[in-house]
């Protein structure tokens, strides 16, 4: 999580919806898709999202006679090498025969400048 202070690049808060992490300057929780955002000074559109990367998979088990259970882990590091994050993300299982569906996305989106809901207008 960033520890980037109210306002500034990069700054988090938690939805109220679904209590993810999600950017101080999103309108719409990438989670839950629920809006975070009505008063007017964000009334503008949000920026338009840049997909960078998607992947798409699925995993079946194929061994007729076990289940087997299964992590989902995503982890982040800087091009330095060094972790800033590591979530698991689901957990489960397999019976014998069944698969499970998965895709993963990173989307960049230009920054732009965020108030702060604390901050008083004139």
């Amino acid at each position: 999580m960033s520890v980037a202070r109210a306002g500034t690049l990069g700054a988090t808060r938690i939805c109220p919806h679904c209590k993810a992490v999600v950017l101080q300057s999103a309108n719409i929780c990438p989670g839950c898709q629920h809006h975070l955002r009505f008063n007017s000074s964000n009334a503008e559109p949000a920026a338009e999202a840049v997909p960078a990367m998607r992947i798409e998979g699925s995993i079946r088990h194929s061994v007729r006679d076990e289940s087997c259970e299964y992590v989902v882990v995503v982890s982040i590091t800087n091009e330095r090498g060094e972790k800033i994050a590591r979530q698991v993300v689901g957990v489960g299982a397999l019976q014998p025969g069944e698969s499970h569906k998965y895709s993963f996305s990173v989307d960049l989106m230009p920054a732009r400048a965020v108030t702060s809901p604390d901050r008083k207008r004139n």
